[in-house]
């Protein structure tokens, strides 16, 4: 199984199952234009995320990671119209494309971009008493994977969908002593949801345009 193979078959899903998109092609190429790098979720990616938005009923999504806003807005497309989506940002630069790109598909009144580091926003958003989040996406810098779970699951409800991103890692993730922060931090999600008895999960192992990698998903109660 080659790379190249992996990347046809995700071409041949985009194909047959997602129209030609000109908002979602419009934010890719504005990422590209501001310099962000192209680590965004792929286009059956971020239709999964929307699929399990969708799926979960959910009415508040918290993101973990905004970077342009692709899978920001996947998501946001799934909630109802009285729906939310927070999402935090480390990067000013980013949070200025995301900005616009949300703007461009006409969802800024269903988003929150907040920017600064995550450990430090996310006991404000816990401070606002605001109601538990139904769905949560982190995909984020992986080393800190403990800190955004703990708070992921804080800012839970029971039926909350918890979904972790990049924790694969081209397999690198069943290597106990790698070396890798980013491995570390993958193996820290499995720890984290294997040690919480009111979390049940799992993990969706991926290929394809992106390479080989995977979320681990799991939902409280």
């Amino acid at each position: 199984m080659s790379a190249k193979l992996w990347t046809d078959v995700d071409a041949y899903v985009v194909d047959k199952l997602m129209p030609a998109d000109a908002v979602m092609e419009a934010s890719l190429r504005a990422n590209a234009a501001g310099g962000l790098p192209a680590i965004d979720v792929s286009p059956a990616q971020g239709k999964l995320l929307h699929l399990l938005v969708r799926m979960s009923g959910a009415r508040r999504v918290l993101e973990i990671g905004t970077l342009g806003g692709y899978s920001t807005i996947w998501m946001a497309r799934a909630l109802p119209a009285n729906g939310e989506l927070v999402t935090l940002e480390f990067e000013p630069v980013h949070a200025a494309v995301a900005k616009g790109n949300i703007e461009t598909a006409g969802l800024s009144g269903k988003v929150d971009i907040r920017v600064g580091k995550a450990a430090d926003l996310l006991p404000v958003l816990a401070a606002e008493n605001q109601t538990p989040f139904d769905f949560i996406f982190i995909d984020a810098d992986k080393p800190s994977n403990p800190i955004y779970l703990d708070w992921a699951l804080k800012l839970s409800r029971p039926g909350t969908v918890i979904v972790c991103d990049n924790v694969i890692r081209d397999g690198a993730v069943i290597r106990a002593n790698s070396g890798d922060a980013n491995v570390d931090g993958a193996r820290s999600a499995f720890d984290f949801f294997a040690s919480h008895p009111q979390v049940t999960a799992t993990a969706i192992q991926t290929v394809g345009a992106k390479g080989y990698d995977g979320f681990a998903i799991g939902i409280l109660g």
